[in-house]
């Protein structure tokens, strides 16, 4: 029925969410070989604007990277990063002395809090063939109780997170990857200790969703009447919800509290689900600081240019690890974990 859904908009960079999410993205680059450094041979970089190159030309952008793509150290405060890998791989270090690197169905989950600086380069570890890299970012807002928590850098790991596969009675496929939350009994990795999505009446959830050509599944409802839930279609061609045709590229907001219908067009369909329990506080927001007052972000600045978060203990500005060393996370109380 269309009473279940609330709205229905063509999706722009970045995708637009609600409460307790604060920004989404979905990156897509289509990298070429990397040089002896991971990076972008000098030949490839012509007209570009290096250090702010969002041109996507020839289907790639350097973003803030001037010789590897990514995103070199940055702030920031009062809020939480969760980057969720699809193809590629993505090297992190940060202020307190944490370092990884993750790929394909990884996720990194980060809590900012009091102020962390951060990296998120892009190695271009193939020499032989294209380095296409495929992830998303979600800005998770913390409450103002939690708005200066210690920072927390945690990985959740492909092989920690659910997977399910569900056949209709055409015999098509529905694949769900459960990053957050829970469905049907399959319950994601915890996230990190001080995250609004770590007490469960929240209901925060983060799905990644596939479904063959013509498959049909029914898209869970959120916790309850109070949690937000959004779809971002993305991939694809057509979905139909109940009796609403839904074209590629747009996001639909679903009435909280009630499951929907989804049939697939003739062309394999891909998207993201956010669902969450809105914090309902003042979002003062200034770049990567977010905080409930102007006040309060004014104190964030204050503190980040007399600390810098810790300041950065790695050798380069666009630190990547190297070529041969596989996934891993370094944690800043010095264990760590090789995969």
């Amino acid at each position: 029925m269309k009473d279940k859904i609330l709205a229905i908009e063509a999706l722009q960079m970045p995708w637009r969410t609600e409460d307790p999410f604060l920004f989404a993205v979905h990156h897509l680059d289509y990298y070429p070989k990397g040089n002896e450094k991971m990076g972008l041979d000098p030949s490839q970089a012509t007209d570009r604007v290096l250090g702010q190159d969002f041109s996507n030309k020839n289907e790639y952008s350097m973003y803030h990277g001037k010789t590897i793509p990514g995103f070199p150290y940055h702030p920031h405060l009062g809020f939480e990063t969760i980057t969720i890998g699809k193809q590629g791989f993505v090297d992190h270090s940060d202020s307190l002395g944490g370092a990884g690197r993750f790929g394909a169905g990884d996720a990194q989950w980060m809590t900012a809090g009091k102020g962390i600086q951060h990296s998120e380069m892009f190695p271009l570890l193939h020499t032989d063939k294209p380095n296409t890299l495929e992830i998303f970012q979600i800005w998770l807002n913390l409450p103002s109780q939690s708005k200066l928590a210690e920072p927390h850098y945690k990985m959740l790991w492909n092989e920690s997170i659910p997977k399910i596969e569900e056949v209709d009675t055409n015999g098509k496929k529905t694949t769900l990857e459960v990053y957050a939350g829970s469905y049907k009994s399959n319950q994601a990795p915890k996230p990190t200790p001080d995250s609004w999505a770590a007490n469960p009446e929240n209901g925060v959830a983060i799905f990644s969703v596939k479904m063959e050509p013509n498959a049909e599944w029914i898209l869970p409802a959120s916790l309850n009447d109070r949690v937000h839930n959004t779809l971002y279609f993305y991939n694809g061609n057509t979905l139909h919800m109940e009796d609403t045709k839904i074209e590629v590229n747009h996001l639909v907001k679903v009435l909280p509290g009630k499951s929907v219908q989804i049939i697939n067009g003739d062309k394999e369909a891909e998207f993201l689900i956010l669902q969450g329990k809105p914090i309902n506080e003042p979002v003062a927001l200034r770049g990567p600081f977010v905080m409930n007052t102007d006040e309060e972000l004014n104190l964030g600045f204050t503190e980040f240019r007399k600390t810098h978060f810790g300041g950065w203990p790695w050798p380069q500005t666009e630190q990547v690890f190297d070529r041969a060393k596989g996934r891993f996370a370094k944690y800043p109380d010095g264990s760590s974990e090789e995969r």
